[in-house]
């Protein structure tokens, strides 16, 4: 190989963690290369975004009025047959306080659409873009990563040094072993995915029409996600001993799942499914719950799927990405500017991205155990760990499994403790807020006030509050000691010391 190319950062993968991150880095002018390895437009699953990525990352980026132009289908929020209720209830973004206004509301894309606008964006704002280019390896130097090796769409050996590498690889992505830690899949969240995309297919009623329907039925639950009005994305969530079911017959699992569920089956209606062209297969993502040891090194940062993922019956996937690639690209602008140490910099993001992880397991956590009924696979805690205790107890211990790097979970008595008051709190304002067809705000507002819920929204309130209002928002740390983002949310600052 010849002599290494030299930049600032380096991001190895295009999708929305790693155009975020390389975008707002390149924004403060330092010099980035972003490697990926497919040619874009490209297929992606993870079709249902949050407003925080839409009105706040989006808009930081530049992005907002093209992902706007590019008519997606409108999300007012979610939209649920789940619990103990027979009837649908939902979950709406206008119904939060925080949320309320002219940007309550996200948007159901098609993955290879929205990924290329990001990418292209990032194009724009001067990041040197190579596709068909996968990275090979990291290279190492005295303990530290100093860049990469990769292939270029020519075939050729070549290598990249930079003070920073992201790693936005996602899931698949062997970099990731760089930073020196381990994955550690859940012991609890151990589903697998099954899904494919209909032609039409029913919607739910207006004003909801556009929102993302999540199903529970005895074996799993389904998404029902209207990308247009000609196309459904429709999966099954289903435990991991399904696999060899599965992959007997792919199709028959997913079939059957529908059949099973009788919301879904009566809005499929006479939809067939489609069979041919980018939407024509129906596919399989197994083991996607899971979170490193360590999110960053010397050298280098893991966002999106390459650091962690969570399971996606609350559309949290493109939310972490993005998110992630602001913390990360915040943390390598303030270290490039000589502002902040390492040390420092990526405290602030390792603490912020695993606490948005951990806040969201306890939530999930505390959404699955609304299923309480025996005959589900929901509930099978007690007998997957085999422990002599009471269901909530075995539950809890069972959960900590896949955050056993996080200092927040620890101890089975006491997680026991907190993850039955959050599921009573969540059980509680669901009953409380009633069936979809419910026209009362104040009803609805009920779940905005369980604290399981308030905790996993609020930061996802400050990003879009700060997309809305602009630089200059004024934020205290989010964490004991921390940080703050500077007025243009690119760096961060020290927090201001209080008035005496």
């Amino acid at each position: 190989m010849s002599a290494p190319e030299e930049f600032d950062a380096i991001v190895v993968g295009g999708g929305p963690a790693g155009a975020t991150a390389a975008t707002l880095i390149a924004d403060q002018g330092h010099r980035v290369v972003l490697l990926e390895k497919q040619r874009f437009p490209r297929y992606q699953i993870g079709e249902s975004l949050l407003p925080a990525t839409v009105h706040g990352v989006c808009r930081l980026l530049g992005a907002d009025e093209e992902i706007r132009r590019a008519g997606f289908t409108t999300k007012r929020g979610g939209s649920f047959r789940w619990g103990t209720s027979p009837e649908p209830w939902n979950f709406l973004f206008a119904l939060s306080p925080e949320l309320s206004g002219p940007t309550s509301y996200a948007y159901q894309v098609d993955r290879m659409t929205f990924d290329d606008i990001l990418l292209r964006n990032a194009a724009r704002h001067g990041v040197d873009v190579r596709e068909e280019s996968p990275v090979l390896e990291a290279v190492e130097t005295g303990g530290r990563v100093t860049g990469v090796v990769y292939t270029d769409p020519a075939g050729a050996r070549r290598e990249i040094a930079a003070a920073h590498v992201v790693d936005a690889s996602g899931s698949t992505g062997r970099l990731h072993a760089a930073a020196g830690g381990t994955r550690r899949y859940s012991e609890f969240f151990q589903n697998l995915a099954v899904f494919g995309y209909f032609a039409g297919g029913g919607r739910l009623p207006e004003p909801d029409a556009g929102n993302i329907l999540c199903a529970a039925f005895d074996e799993g639950w389904l998404w029902y996600i209207p990308l247009r009005d000609d196309l459904t994305s429709v999966g099954a969530v289903l435990n991991r001993d399904q696999a060899g079911r599965i992959q007997a017959d792919r199709e028959g699992a997913l079939r059957d799942s529908i059949r099973r569920c009788t919301i879904v089956r009566d809005l499929l209606g006479g939809a067939e499914r489609v069979t041919e062209g980018t939407y024509g297969s129906v596919r399989v993502r197994r083991d996607y719950s899971y979170a490193n040891t360590r999110f960053w090194a010397p050298g280098i940062t893991l966002v999106g799927d390459a650091a962690c993922f969570i399971d996606p019956v609350f559309s949290t996937g493109v939310h972490l990405a993005t998110y992630s690639g602001l913390l990360a690209a915040r943390s390598i602008n303030s270290v490039l500017a000589g502002e902040l140490s390492e040390e420092r910099a990526f405290g602030e993001f390792e603490g912020r991205y695993r606490r948005e992880y951990s806040v969201f397991y306890e939530f999930l956590a505390a959404f699955y155990d609304m299923r309480q009924r025996e005959e589900t696979y929901f509930w099978t805690a007690r007998k997957v760990t085999n422990m002599q205790a009471g269901d909530m107890q075995a539950f809890a211990t069972l959960v900590a499994g896949a955050s056993s790097a996080e200092t927040a979970l620890v101890g089975a008595d006491a997680l026991a403790e907190r993850f039955s008051s959050s599921s009573a709190e969540l059980t509680g304002a669901v009953e409380r807020t009633g069936a979809a067809r419910t026209q009362s705000g104040e009803r609805m507002s009920e779940l905005f006030r369980a604290p399981v819920v308030a905790d996993v929204m609020s930061e996802m309130n400050r990003i879009q509050r700060r997309g809305v209002t602009g630089p200059g928002t004024d934020e205290a740390p989010l964490l004991e000691g921390g940080l703050v983002p500077s007025a243009d949310g690119r760096r961060w600052a020290e927090p201001a010391a209080p008035q005496t």
